[in-house]
Parts: C-alpha cells; sequence; structure tokens
C-alpha cells in the first residue's frame, strides 16, 4: 500500500509537470508555432470545437501561421475566434486560408508573458504542494491506522519531501527557460 502511494504521487507530479510544459507551449515567444491557436475554440454547427479539429495549421515562415480549415464554410467562424482570442492579431483571409502575421512582441508585452509564465509555473508549484499534503496526511492515517510503524511514516514522508523537491526544481527549470525564451529578442 504505502509504495502504490508513493508511485501514485510520482505519477499526479508528473502530470502537473506535463500540464505545465502544455501551458508553456501556448504562450508567444515571437516565433509561429501551432500550439499558439491549435486550442482556439471555435463555434462550428453549435458546438465549441477546437481549431485543430476543424483545419491545417501550418508554419510557412518564422512569424507566420496558416491555416486551411478542412470544412470552407467554416472559415468565417475561425476567422471570428482568433480575432477574440487573447493572441491580439488580425488574421487576413486568402480565399480558402487564413494567414496570421505574429507581429515582434514589444518589450512590455515580453514583460506581460514573463509574468504569465511566473504565473503558470506558481500554480504548477501549489498542485505539486497540495499532492504533497495530500500524501503526508495519507501516510499518517496509515501510521493511525497501525498499518505501518512511526519510523516508517517518518522514512515515508522524508521521500514523499524529497520528490517534492525534485518536482518543484523541474517546474524551476522550466520557468527559467522559457521566461529566457520569452525575453530574449531574435
Amino acid at each position: 500500500m504505502p509504495k502504490n502511494e508513493m508511485k501514485d504521487l510520482k505519477s499526479r507530479m508528473q502530470k502537473i509537470v506535463e500540464h505545465l510544459e502544455y501551458e508553456f507551449s501556448g504562450i508567444r515567444t515571437g516565433r509561429a508555432h501551432p500550439a499558439l491557436v491549435s486550442d482556439i475554440k471555435i463555434d462550428y454547427y453549435g458546438a465549441s470545437t477546437p481549431l485543430q479539429q476543424l483545419a491545417g495549421i501550418t508554419i510557412p515562415e518564422a512569424r507566420q501561421i496558416l491555416i486551411s480549415p478542412f470544412d470552407k464554410t467554416a472559415t468565417k467562424a475561425i476567422e471570428k475566434a482568433i480575432q477574440a482570442s487573447n493572441l491580439g492579431v488580425n488574421p487576413q483571409t486568402d480565399s480558402d486560408v487564413i494567414r496570421i502575421s505574429l507581429p515582434e512582441l514589444t518589450n512590455e508585452r515580453r514583460v506581460e508573458l514573463s509574468k504569465l509564465v511566473k504565473k503558470y509555473a506558481e500554480e504548477a508549484r501549489v498542485g505539486v504542494r497540495n499532492i504533497r499534503r495530500d500524501s503526508n496526511e495519507n501516510y499518517k492515517k496509515l501510521e493511525k491506522d497501525s498499518v505501518i510503524s512511526e519510523d516508517e511514516m517518518h522514512d515515508y514522508l522524508d521521500e514523499v519531501q524529497n520528490v517534492t523537491d525534485e518536482f518543484i526544481e523541474q517546474i524551476n527549470d522550466l520557468m527559467k527557460a522559457k521566461e529566457e525564451e520569452v525575453m530574449s529578442v531574435n
């Protein structure tokens, strides 16, 4: 039972790190990337559908995204959703495709994005700490129910703290790397 708890702890913390990486992939760094637009929700026949399910997304140039809708009737809806998103760009429609040209990031925008990176990292750290708290409570309950001894409980709590520290360090490393990427001027 206690070993399963440790495996579950690591698995849950890894999911938080993976989610953070996914969040970071959607933060614009001056270069075009499909993740910037792939999750934009489009109102398509009354259903909220991610753009990646409605169109092909390619990167023909470093600062340009090309969206080719599978259904040409969805072009206007895709254009509206992109304008309504927090990307801050205006899409241009060329017959059957939508082009998005990404402007150079201003210093002000880079600082905003840096704050967003820190916010996402802090949310991930809080998530990891919550998992640590839950795990610690479970080990204390196992000790209270006499499933494990008090010494074993303290060993497990130390191991939980070590795993937590590893994941917090991983999150901090990801945050620093993304922050450098956002703040670097190409």
